[in-house]
Parts: structure tokens; sequence; C-alpha cells
């Protein structure tokens, strides 16, 4: 079968079975075969690789995975792609599509079950309206990744890689370099999908570390402290810890802030992870 990334292909595919895209699922097919070039060599995709595919669509990025990779589980949510599947993915038989909710999905059993339990790369075109919770799903539950390559909302790539005192910091941020070292691989026009999104994208490289960034006595702490900092972006820190669901009053978090020598009229968007993770272990002393 010809390269179903090309234009014309595509087409064809779409309207030999009749395909509607669901906007509801951000559906956006790919149709440049450099864009898609840059995506699986920025996973460094090797013969003895198991790749996770979210969002296979008509299978142009999986067939080239396929052509790369030891195997391929690729997991599509839409039931009218899996019989399109079926057809273009039909000369490989390195490839399994699972037709799931991958957000409903127990990856670790998945992993076990047909990754032979070894680490994956997971690569995807991700829904814009997805994005992050399938990320974070993925580091939260911490499962044995050796890379995650994905290509996303160019402003959600931004937010991932920002560092502190720059308009993109945020909760994301720190959530995403606690567990990765992200690297942007290329701008994606909207001029390369089919149809055309109303924004730009980014492929962006998630290297996962093999511990955390830093070390903390409770993680949901961390992010509980993060998330506090972030959800009054415009308060000093004392004033927006003070304001959130943390159940520790007010001197109690002047005392932890000075304790943790971080002034209290600082903003969190100053704040590096480093300092986080030792406010927060601060913090759980006054619970």
């Amino acid at each position: 079968m010809e390269r179903l990334v090309l234009p014309k292909t595509t087409k064809e595919i779409v309207n030999k079975y009749g395909f509607k895209f669901s906007k509801s699922l951000g559906q956006n097919f790919l149709i440049d075969e450099n864009i898609l070039e840059k995506i699986v060599d920025g996973a460094e995709v090797e013969k003895d690789d198991i790749v996770i595919e979210v969002g296979p669509g008509i299978g142009t990025l999986t067939q080239v995975l396929a052509e790369r990779a030891k195997k391929v589980i690729a997991i599509e949510i839409d039931q009218t792609l899996i019989p399109i599947l079926s057809e273009t993915l039909r000369d490989y038989d390195n490839v399994e599509v699972i037709h799931k909710d991958v957000l409903k999905l127990d990856i670790h059993r998945l992993i076990e079950e047909k990754c032979e339990g070894k680490a994956v790369k997971v690569i995807a075109n991700l829904p814009y309206y997805v994005t992050t919770p399938i990320i974070m799903k993925f580091l939260e539950e911490k499962v044995p990744l050796k890379n995650m390559v994905v290509m996303i909302q160019k402003e959600v790539a931004d937010r991932m890689q920002a560092k502190p005192n720059t308009k993109d910091y945020g909760a994301l941020s720190v959530a995403v370099q606690y567990y990765c070292d992200p690297e942007i691989i290329t701008k994606v026009p909207r001029s390369v999908f089919i149809p055309q999104p109303k924004v730009e994208s980014t492929v962006i490289r998630l290297t996962v570390l093999k511990t955390p960034r830093v070390h903390v006595k409770d993680e949901k702490m961390l992010f509980a402290v993060v998330r506090a900092a972030f959800g009054k972006r415009r308060k000093t820190l004392l004033n927006a810890l003070s304001n959130s669901p943390l159940p520790i009053e007010k001197e109690s978090i002047k005392k932890a802030l000075e304790h943790s020598g971080i002034e209290e009229r600082r903003r969190g968007e100053t704040l590096t992870i480093e300092e986080f993770a030792k406010l927060a272990d601060t913090l759980q002393e006054y619970l």
C-alpha cells in the first residue's frame, strides 16, 4: 500500500469509507511526510522497541512505526476507524489495534500482557482536548517508559518546557518537568492536516527521568501546593496558599515559607521545582 501520509491516499480512504471527522474527538489527519519522519526520528525508534500509539486515525503514523519497531500497540477510541485500520495495516503482522479509551485502560496490565513487561515508547498525535490527561496518566501512573513523543497544541508544548519567571510557567510545567526532560522537536503548521485545525502544533519529546527531578516526602502534597500557588497566579504565595483548599492556617504557612527560605511576597511563578519541593515538605509538618 502507498504511504498513507500522501494527501491523495488519505483522501481516497476517507472517501471510500465515507468517514466523517469528529470535532468532539479532535480528529485531524497528518498529510506531511517530512513531519511524520521527524516524529519517528524524534522518538529514536529502533528494531527492538515496542511502541504504544494513542489515536492512530487511519494508520498514517502506525504504518511507519510498524516498519521500524518490533511491535506497535495502537489504541483507538473511534469505532468507525477500526475497519479502516484493518485494511490499511493488513500487511503488518506486528501491529495490534485495541478499540478502547486510553484514559480507561489499565496500562500496566497492557504492558504485562502485550509488551513483555518491558519499557515502551509512547508516540501520538494527540487530540488537543485530552492532551494533558493522557500525558499525565502515563507519568503519574509511573508506566515504564523510554520516552514519549507527542504532537500537541503549540501553547501546551510551550507550557510544558517553560522556566520560572516566564508567562508560560505554571502547574503543567512543574508536573511535566518533575518527571521528564521536555524538548521541542519541531513546530507544525496547520496546513499539513486534513481538516486543518484552528491552532498551530508542536512535536515534543518527553524523556522520562529514572527518578523524579526532586525528592519529596509526599507527591500529593507537592502537587497540592503547586496547584494552590498557581490557582491564584497574581497573588503572593502567602495569600494564594492561605486561600486554597490546603488545611493549614495562614500563620503556619507564613512560618513554613520562612523556614523554607522563601519570601512570603513572592508569587508561585517565581519558584523552581526544588523550592516547591522544599516548601511542600515543610508544610507537611503543619498538617
